[in-house]
């Protein structure tokens, strides 16, 4: 199997995702709400730079394993997803959504063809390159990875430690607006433990969106919920993103929120087998 960045349920495994050194182990609950990366230890995406285009994939071949044991998984993709589009994508257990999430964020390394994110080539590119992309991503995962041992409140926080330009007051204010949001303004106090399952996928959605990410990449973020919850979960993916002009490309099997997707990509055994754009009589 190649290797793969492992997202734990330690939330400190998440931020060294997006930094080029790994944050100081272990830490105190305390020591983790007043982390700051250094200045010389992060770079940055120039917007500037960035056109319509968030995601531009083409003829993207993946494979598994080396030698005899080489498998192909992703076959010839090509895919673009522009700015503020929220893109689902579907398929059969293998077919492989994750696969191309995870290149997608950066927690792959893609082989052949050409796979740009945030405007940068990530075929061959440097480690610093890829931190520059995942610093302006947001991750929501199944498993909400939040920290047992801080609020709510302080699980939002952390995300603001990635960004030494926001002073901490600065950092307080917006983890409690994105907690109002997401309609959690009563339970900013509460730990992970005395939270539903509902409410803790809230609580990740307001981490993620937090820093305004141009991009938000979802794996099954519904999985685990009723379908009540979530349904409200990916209205307020919806919502917040369209406010924020975020990408999101979210990978489901949940055939009850298809409605709120601007487009559905399906894969079939690696190939991309559906791409289409949902008129209002399609939802």
């Amino acid at each position: 199997m190649p290797t793969i960045l492992s997202v734990s349920s330690h939330y400190l495994n998440y931020l060294n995702l997006q930094l080029l050194v790994p944050i100081p182990y272990p830490l105190s609950p305390n020591q983790m709400l007043t982390f700051k990366p250094k200045a010389q230890d992060l770079v940055n995406i120039d917007s500037g730079n960035l056109n319509d285009i968030v995601v531009d994939v083409q003829h993207l071949n993946h494979y598994f394993g080396k030698g005899n044991l080489k498998k192909q998984v992703l076959f010839d993709i090509n895919l673009q997803i522009g700015k503020g589009e929220i893109v689902l994508m579907t398929g059969p257990s293998g077919s492989g959504k994750t696969t191309l999430l995870t290149l997608s964020g950066g927690l792959r390394s893609p082989q052949e063809g050409s796979m740009k994110v945030l405007g940068v080539e990530m075929v061959g590119a440097s480690k610093r390159k890829v931190i520059e992309v995942r610093r302006n991503i947001g991750y929501i995962f199944q498993a909400h990875n939040l920290l047992k041992s801080l609020t709510a409140q302080q699980n939002v926080q952390m995300a603001g430690q990635l960004h030494p330009q926001m002073s901490s007051k600065e950092i307080k204010e917006r983890a409690t607006q994105m907690l109002d949001a997401v309609g959690l303004s009563e339970r900013k106090s509460y730990y992970p433990d005395n939270l539903s399952g509902g409410q803790k996928q809230r609580v990740a959605i307001a981490r993620a969106l937090m820093s305004h990410p141009k991009l938000v990449l979802a794996d099954e973020p519904t999985a685990a919920l009723d379908s009540k919850s979530g349904r409200e979960i990916v209205e307020i993916m919806q919502k917040l993103a369209k406010e924020q002009g975020t990408t999101i490309l979210m990978v489901t099997h949940d055939n009850r929120i298809l409605d709120v997707a601007d487009r559905i990509v399906h894969l079939e055994d690696g190939c991309l087998a559906q791409n289409d754009v949902l008129t209002v009589s399609d939802s």
